[in-house]
């Protein structure tokens, strides 16, 4: 008994102790007035976020992912099956829903997705033919932890995607499996730089000589952050992340919030003109848009040069984009949804007759085969994904990216909590996910009447009005197939 005695004297005491620092200190006002008690409020405040998704939120509240998407990802990565009974959840009603047109006789017998080879670069010594739709979009090396890359490096070379490498550099890890790989270079030229921080083109060659390197994307801006640049906090720059970005350990890495070296479309060109040229293979930009007057100005320099100088790719990231670290105001506030931006830019390229030469990736929290199978109608070649990656290796989505204290050891470099994500069992997920990806957008593909996913067009899929009934995004956004403002020589 003076064992339980001499417990209950110590917390009376350390009780009496929390009650006298509440009472006198004034910093928090909940704890002067109701000391003790008071802590409970911060205690809940702390584990609501967690909780919330578990207890709170309706299936299809929740932000930035709800609780149906998140499932359908487990489910597909599971390799469980993701049909369901009694109906669907999703509300028809809201403006701006989104709902395929079903072919009177939908193709027979079929639901694979058996997607036709685009070639990319086709100006390139080593241009890039694939017929890859879904993949895997840029989380560099730093943000994401080892264990993380190795499982979508050996789940992108199983499920058939290639893998970006993010603005962190180009890693072992990477090139593991021996997948395809699109290395991007950030306006901080990690990986790609000289001692004075410049695109070194010794770094270049050498990374281009990796057979499993197959395009290089300049990223000018993301979906999190558009107008600024990378945020790595210290505490994730371990020395091997510093020496493949080739910057100090343990010091915070911020970007440029653009490269130096590019301050106008022709400078764009340059640049992309140089990277081609030295290292052989396709040369793109990944962007956000936030007006569109610049495209004419770069459809303008293109066609002063010749269609070869135009970029082999573009990738759109919408203002829904969300893996980097920034400030709320960018996140919430900066840049053009995908929704509006995609077509907009589809048409631009149209009118410039440009659209076959420049292919285009859609990226944007489109992270389900409805998604998917939107951004190819409104033309997009090709889909890429972070989050939905993320939650393939097992992300519960609890906001922790930026602080090293991700609990799934996806994002994080803390050796304990990285030791929980197997590479192996997970890069299974990841390929699962690929495949059921791939088999949904086919069947949705069927369902409209065509035979394979690249042949949906604006005229498949109709989308909510503020009237309370649905219109073709076809007479939404019309393909502008007349009036083109530059008849550019092809050449052929």
């Amino acid at each position: 008994m003076s064992i339980l005695l001499y417990i209950f004297l110590g917390f009376i005491t350390c009780l009496v102790i929390l009650f006298i620092c509440d009472v006198t200190q004034k910093e928090h006002i909940i704890l002067r007035n109701f000391p003790i008690i008071g802590h409970f409020r911060y205690i809940l405040e702390f584990f609501g976020e967690y909780l919330r998704q578990y207890w709170f939120a309706q299936d299809r509240e929740e932000l930035p992912f709800n609780r149906a998407t998140r499932s359908w990802v487990y489910r597909a990565a599971k390799g469980n099956d993701t049909t369901i009974g009694f109906g669907s959840t999703r509300d028809l009603r809201p403006v701006g829903t989104v709902m395929f047109v079903d072919a009177p006789f939908p193709v027979l017998g079929q639901d694979a997705c058996d997607a036709r080879y685009i070639t990319l670069g086709p100006y390139c010594k080593h241009p890039y033919k694939t017929k890859f739709i879904f993949n895997i979009s840029a989380m560099s090396y730093g943000a994401i932890s080892k264990n993380a890359i190795l499982a979508l490096s050996h789940g992108a070379l199983n499920g058939g995607c290639w893998l970006n490498t993010g603005e962190g550099g180009v890693s072992k890890y990477h090139l593991d499996s021996g997948c395809d790989v699109v290395a991007q270079i950030g306006t901080a030229k990690y990986g790609f730089c000289d001692t004075d921080g410049k695109l070194s083109d010794e770094a270049l060659r050498g990374v281009a000589l990796y057979p499993q390197i197959k395009m290089f994307e300049l990223k000018l801006s993301q979906g999190a952050k558009p107008g600024k640049g990378g945020i790595l906090p210290g505490v994730k720059v371990t020395p091997e992340i510093a020496e493949v970005r080739f910057i100090k350990p343990y010091q915070d890495s911020i970007s440029p919030n653009r490269h130096p070296e590019i301050s106008n479309v022709a400078e764009l060109l340059d640049m992309i003109a140089h990277i081609r040229l030295l290292t052989g293979k396709p040369t793109g930009i990944k962007t956000v848009l936030g007006s569109y007057e610049w495209l004419d100005d770069l459809c303008q320099e293109i066609y002063k040069r010749g269609i070869e100088s135009a970029p082999d790719f573009i990738t759109l990231d919408g203002a829904e984009g969300g893996t980097g670290a920034a400030p709320a105001s960018l996140i919430d506030y900066m840049g053009l949804p995908i929704a509006e931006s995609l077509p907009a830019l589809i048409d631009v390229l149209v009118e410039y007759n440009l659209r076959d030469r420049i292919k285009i990736i859609a990226s944007g929290k489109l992270v389900t085969p409805a998604e998917v199978a939107w951004a190819l109608c409104v033309g997009a070649d090709f889909v890429a994904s972070a989050r939905g990656f993320a939650f393939a290796l097992g992300c519960i989505q609890a906001l922790k990216c930026h602080t090293n204290h991700c609990p799934t050891g996806i994002t994080t470099q803390n050796p304990y909590l990285m030791r929980g994500l197997d590479p192996t069992n997970k890069s299974i997920r990841v390929a699962n996910y690929i495949k059921s990806m791939l088999y949904e957008i086919g069947v949705i593909s069927h369902a409209c009447g065509v035979k394979e996913p690249r042949e949906l067009t604006r005229k498949h899929a109709r989308i909510m009005t503020e009237k309370g009934f649905t219109q073709s995004l076809a007479e939404l956004n019309p393909d502008k197939v007349t009036g083109c403002k530059v008849p550019i020589n092809t050449g052929t």
